[in-house]
């Protein structure tokens, strides 16, 4: 099932960007960021009430709230930086280098949660790179 949900934000991520591009023409970007952010914040408490996950809030740890504020902080600079760029950039080009995250992330997942890289993982990240490399940069 997880498969299902991550082709889903894969598509919902590429409209995303080509709403946006459309959406932040003549707009300040940190006030598009900003605007944005609010939707995300309403569809997100919408979420949690239908589904009756009210309760879940009071399991969050101490560490979890912490690691969730410092997640919502990158978060939010991710989106600042992708605003912008998505305003000064072609999004084909923008979306390639934001999603070299990838590679980024099985980079930082085998350093700070020791997950293992295996020869396909590797192999991936490389041709991630080389593709990016390519889109972003020809």
């Amino acid at each position: 099932m997880w498969a299902v949900y991550a082709a889903g934000s894969a598509l919902f991520a590429s409209l995303t960007a080509i709403l946006a591009k459309i959406g932040i023409d003549g707009v300040n970007s940190n006030v598009a960021t900003a605007v944005r952010t609010i939707f995300v914040l309403v569809m997100a408490w919408v979420l949690v009430g239908v589904t009756g996950n009210f309760s879940g809030i009071r399991e969050i740890s101490p560490r979890g709230w912490l690691f969730l504020a410092l997640s919502g902080l990158a978060t939010g600079a991710s989106w600042l930086c992708y605003y912008r760029a998505l305003q000064l950039g072609q999004v084909a080009k923008v979306v390639t280098i934001d999603k070299f995250s990838l590679v980024l992330t099985i980079l930082l997942g085998a350093l700070l949660l020791g997950e293992h890289l295996n020869l396909k993982t590797v192999l991936g990240a490389l041709l991630v790179t080389a593709g990016t490399l390519v889109i972003a940069f020809a």
